[in-house]
């Protein structure tokens, strides 16, 4: 779509399964993900919903789900994963109005500089506290603390360390099949 619309236009517009985003007014749809893509993101969702349910911690969602980082800029996202922390649930109404407190996104080959550039820096702009990058092909976990902007990688047998879910500590080749 080439024509500009706003936030509440965005949503009259038909409900759909497929990834799409709403990028300063602009309508982005990428590409369905590929079957490495929706592996790691179900793996991943599998296991930090788990962990979150075990502990009461909040609620964990998956794409499509929209994320309205900034309604008057008509900034929409909608991460692979999201998590949301219990106090802060009364941003989910229908869909998420406000920065989640983290976002898993999963690195594709038409979507991995997008992600690693744009979507990071809206994050950190917008109040996520932490990201992390799945990168299926090269089995590896980074995580981007976006208040500090300190980045650790995890492969293999290491736990994944997040400060977001400090207690989280599942081992990082568990997040792919």
């Amino acid at each position: 779509m080439s024509k500009r619309i706003t936030t509440e236009e965005y949503f009259t517009m038909p409900e759909t399964n497929r990834p799409m985003e709403l990028v300063y007014g602009y309508v982005r749809e990428p590409p369905t993900p590929f079957g490495d893509h929706q592996s790691a993101v179900f793996r991943v969702a599998v296991l930090l919903d788990a962990h979150v349910r075990r502990y009461g911690l909040g609620r964990v969602f998956i794409s499509p789900f929209d994320v309205v980082l900034d309604p008057e800029a008509a900034l929409i996202v909608q991460p692979d994963v999201l998590f949301i922390a219990r106090g802060r649930l009364n941003i989910v109404c229908s869909h998420v109005w406000g920065a989640p407190d983290l976002v898993v996104e999963v690195a594709s080959p038409s979507t991995q500089i997008h992600d690693r550039t744009l979507k990071l820096a809206w994050y950190r702009r917008y109040g996520v506290k932490e990201c992390w990058l799945l990168y299926p092909h090269d089995r590896r976990i980074e995580i981007v603390d976006l208040e500090s902007d300190a980045r650790e990688s995890f492969t293999g047998e290491a736990s994944v360390r997040s400060r977001v879910l400090p207690e989280f500590g599942e081992r990082a080749g568990d997040c792919f099949e």
